[in-house]
């Protein structure tokens, strides 16, 4: 035990000691001392712009503006977020297919891949590692050099990253589905393939870094602080937690759950912020409402969330200081929260009617609701009273579907519905259709999060009572499980209304997109404009 937990500690020191050195050089360099005025430098003229949204219905054209983009350029990000839609549909049916097990025991069971545990688990990193990490990368792509107003360097080594990415997922996946796996949630792949992912996502994370260095603005906003430290982070995570025949027993279960959460908190969160605070206000052309307190925001974050995943290790046998410190950092995870809330909500609460007018804002904006409600309830379920009877149940499925799928998916869903026809040079071929993906998204999110959390905090008071069998908490579940899968059906069919209007959109722009030359520059922020 002692190997581990010095491992973590080790660790948790040396990222304390950079995260210092980093804060050390954001101030000599002055980048902490800032002003409002800060918050406008992803806008072209540095003063704001206005309203900005291709599917609004103050749009009167059929097609965009085309953007002068390299055509290997448009291709990365086409394939990027092509990648990642068909990782969401193929991990969407699995999920699926999994749900409807819980409820339907007997339902395809012809066969060793269509078992819960496979299936589940090939749901779980198709989601993870296809959909969201594909997708939140490649809008990251957009957003850097828009953001640094600079062209993209090295976009073949992307290219590449991206497609060895896919590769190496689709031979962990179907690892998963044959049985071969390493057994620990989150890190079912087996190790052998992830030193594939590692050395993608290397390719990918190489170019983006190399952009943000040739940027031609001093100051950086604050989702460049978000992308790079993510970039930073998941690397060391995933590396450690891979390493192959040193962790074992309560260990693993350390380690485990160490990763487990922070590829959440420091991987996807950092996707999600850094594209909430770049859309809601370039959309609406108003700048967020404290740049100063979007920083204070972030450094919370790097502070306190490291070691908030040992909260699921509550009544096992790890030391009890290794759980209090996660709890007590769970709790402070408040701080970056309202940081967040703050400045997020007021800007598109206080502007109701882009919540009409653009539908990629609504997304955005009610994903980054999803992000302060998923990060309050995860402070409440680390308490040791609140964690007693949610523990071991589907209460924690719906908290964690809050926060992977409800946040992050749906900013990442907005972004993509922004970034697309700017990179294709045409409108969306239906606005209703757009319409329909967030409501089929939203009512079936609704569903499937409300029976969860219900039914969870039920069969959490039914184990816990001595004169109720466990078949009994199992029995009460059935009926909140059914609306699990009517919820998940709903997402599901959003996901393919969204598919279908992309397929849609890339047909419809083959011809300008053959007809642009290699000749075309990579300058993404005056597209933008």
């Amino acid at each position: 035990m002692n190997f581990t937990i010095g491992t973590l500690l080790a660790f948790s020191f040396v990222a304390s000691v950079s995260a210092m050195l980093a804060l050390i050089w954001a101030i000599s360099a002055k980048q902490l001392h800032v002003t409002q005025e800060d918050a406008k430098v992803i806008f072209e003229d540095g003063k704001g712009t206005s309203f900005d949204d291709s599917t609004s219905s103050r749009s009167s054209s059929s097609a965009l503006e085309a953007p002068t983009l390299e055509q290997s350029y448009r291709f990365l990000l086409l394939f990027m977020f092509g990648s990642a839609a068909f990782w969401l549909v193929f991990g969407s049916f699995f999920g699926l297919i999994a749900s409807l097990k819980l409820h339907l025991p007997e339902f395809l069971v012809s066969r060793d891949v269509l078992t819960f545990g496979r299936m589940r688990t090939m749901h779980l990193n198709s989601v993870i590692y296809g959909f969201l990490s594909l997708s939140g990368v490649g809008v990251a792509y957009w957003v850097v050099p828009a953001m640094f107003k600079t062209a993209t360097r090295m976009v073949k080594l992307g290219l590449a990253g991206t497609t060895l990415w896919n590769v190496s997922l689709f031979l962990g996946v179907g690892a998963i589905g044959h049985g071969w796996t390493d057994g620990l949630e989150w890190l079912e792949i087996p190790w052998q393939i992830d030193i594939g992912l590692a050395i993608a996502g290397a390719l990918m994370a190489i170019p983006l870094i190399v952009t943000a260095k040739h940027r031609q603005v001093h100051h950086i906003y604050v989702s460049g602080w978000y992308y790079l430290a993510g970039l930073i982070w998941f690397p060391v995570l995933f590396l450690l937690a891979n390493v192959p025949s040193i962790h074992h027993g309560a260990q693993q279960a350390t380690t485990n759950w160490w990763f487990a959460h922070n590829v959440l908190g420091l991987w996807l969160t950092p996707l999600g912020l850094g594209a909430a605070y770049y859309f809601l206000p370039k959309i609406i052309g108003k700048p967020i409402y404290s740049y100063r307190l979007s920083l204070i925001g972030f450094w919370a974050l790097a502070l306190f969330y490291s070691q908030v995943g040992m909260h699921h290790l509550i009544g096992g046998p790890v030391p009890t200081w290794v759980v209090s410190l996660s709890v007590v950092q769970s709790v402070m995870m408040i701080v970056p929260v309202i940081a967040v809330a703050i400045n997020q909500h007021v800007l598109s609460l206080g502007n109701p009617w882009a919540l009409k007018e653009s539908l990629p804002f609504r997304f955005v904006a009610v994903g980054a609701i999803m992000y302060t409600l998923a990060s309050v309830q995860g402070s409440m379920e680390a308490i040791r009273a609140i964690n007693t009877i949610t523990h071991f149940t589907h209460y924690t499925v719906g908290h964690a579907h809050l926060g992977a799928y409800a946040f992050v998916a749906w900013v990442v869903f907005g972004a993509m519905y922004y970034i697309l026809p700017r990179v294709v040079g045409h409108e969306w071929p239906s606005r209703g259709a757009i319409a329909l993906h967030f409501w089929l998204v939203f009512i079936g999110f609704s569903i499937y999060f409300v029976a969860l959390t219900i039914g969870g905090w039920l069969q959490g008071l039914a184990m816990l009572d001595p004169a109720r069998s466990f078949l009994a908490s199992m029995e009460l579940m059935k009926p909140y499980l059914t609306a699990r899968s009517i919820g998940g059906g709903l997402m599901t069919f959003g996901h393919l209304v969204f598919v279908y209007n992309f397929i849609h959109l890339w047909r419809r722009a083959r011809g300008s997109l053959r007809s642009t030359g290699e000749a075309d520059t990579v300058m993404v922020g005056r597209a933008e404009s």
